[in-house]
């Protein structure tokens, strides 16, 4: 689990296709080639976040790729498949595990490769709001996520 029930979901975006499998918590910015402009064109791709790119927000969903085959998404865990849209958190606060250092509140949040939140910059990442507090003893901390 990389995201406890504790948050407040302030703004919301649903526009975007995710063909990489994340986990909550993660997160998102636009794929190097991603353009879509309109609500279903498939161009508008979100991806883990790597490096400089653009960032989107925080994932609300877990990204699997299951045989549906076999078995049905798990509503219950709020799961999508692989290649579909996702909702990602552009504005509000999130308690999640998925950190890169040692953050105290107060201090700047920075997107990290993998997905991570980080308590530090690392080359020219974005800024994508501000930790409300430090780890608890299960890795997690509060984050408030505040992007345009």
């Amino acid at each position: 689990m990389a995201l406890k029930g504790d948050r407040h979901e302030l703004d919301t975006d649903i526009s975007f296709f995710i063909n990489v499998t994340a986990e909550k918590g993660q997160l998102l910015c636009t794929s190097t080639v991603a353009s879509g402009a309109a609500m279903d064109n498939s161009a508008a791709l979100a991806t883990t976040a790597s490096g400089t790119n653009i960032p989107l927000g925080v994932i609300l969903n877990d990204v699997v790729n299951i045989d549906q085959t076999r078995q049905h998404l798990n509503w219950h865990k709020d799961e999508v498949q692989l290649g579909s849209k996702c909702t990602i958190l552009t504005k509000g606060t999130v308690v999640t595990d998925q950190i890169t250092g040692t953050p105290t509140a107060g201090m700047v949040a920075y997107l990290n490769t993998g997905g991570t939140v980080g308590a530090q910059a690392h080359g020219e990442t974005a800024a994508v709001g501000r930790f409300l507090s430090t780890k608890d003893a299960d890795g997690y901390a509060k984050v408030s996520i505040n992007l345009p």
